[in-house]
């Protein structure tokens, strides 16, 4: 990766500009051009440094609904029933633990009543009823920034 990468990625963590052109005001941070930024991004994305690049929101002032499940899934469905969960748009994650409900995903929703609708349709669709549903009871927010080094 190049300087100029790293220094992109160091910048868009946690100050990337809330502005019509946020890109430009980038370059110009860069002395590069906003072409340049757009492209870095675009292989820095194609290369799986980025997975994603977009803001996030505090659900629960939004009015959203989210929750920790847990499910057992036996070893050989877990593609499966992996890539069925993750259909969904309210899923923000998806994993694999060393535990006997061996996949843990989190789901945000426009209600409670929506969440547990959803939860009923994994249950279905999947034909496995051990899903646990786990809400926060105090949360905890971890800010992560990693410095790229030069």
């Amino acid at each position: 990766m190049d300087k100029k990468s790293k220094e992109l990625i160091n910048l868009i963590q946690s100050d990337f500009p809330i502005e019509s052109r946020p890109f430009l005001k980038l370059a110009k941070e860069l002395d590069i051009t906003e072409e340049q930024v757009i492209n870095i991004i675009k292989e820095l994305k194609a290369n799986n440094y980025i997975k994603r690049l977009g803001g996030i929101f505090n659900s629960k002032k939004l009015g959203y609904y989210s929750t920790l499940c847990a499910i057992k899934v036996p070893s050989k469905r877990i593609l499966e029933v992996s890539t069925l969960i993750n259909r969904y748009n309210g899923v923000t994650h998806n994993y694999i633990r060393d535990h006997s409900y061996n996949m843990w995903f989190t789901v945000i929703a426009p209600s409670i009543e929506a969440a547990h609708e959803f939860i009923r349709d994994i249950k279905l669709k999947t034909g496995i009823e051990d899903l646990i549903e786990l809400p926060a009871i105090k949360l905890f927010k971890v800010k992560v920034k990693f410095h790229i080094q030069e």
